[in-house]
């Protein structure tokens, strides 16, 4: 009986920094305010949610050029994602007070 090849270490690492560069390629997420229908205050309200855009592909890279591409493109995701993040909240925060002092019940 054979025994099947194992992979070393280093190739399974090398194979998951190139799937995730591949999946991440430069990604920022933004928020997006967009109009929805309440039905029990029968009014439109806005509310605001969030979209990962991509903006770039990360391709044509070797070796420590791809791994410094994926940190940067992870700490840039990851940043957008904070600030975009914090502003959808307040901004929802805002448009339900606003809700509050147009709905009708």
């Amino acid at each position: 009986m054979r025994a099947t090849p194992v992979a070393p270490q280093h190739l399974i690492r090398r194979r998951a920094t190139l799937a995730l560069v591949f999946l991440l390629q430069a990604c920022v997420v933004v928020p997006r305010t967009t109009t929805v229908y309440d039905e029990d205050c029968r009014i439109q309200m806005r509310q605001m949610v969030l979209d990962v855009e991509q903006v770039g592909l990360l391709g044509g890279c070797a070796n420590q050029g791809c791994v410094a591409l994926l940190v940067g493109a992870g700490v840039v995701t990851a940043a957008t994602a904070v600030v975009s993040g914090s502003i959808a909240v307040a901004g929802n925060i805002v448009y339900w007070f606003e809700r509050q002092g147009q709905c009708n019940r």
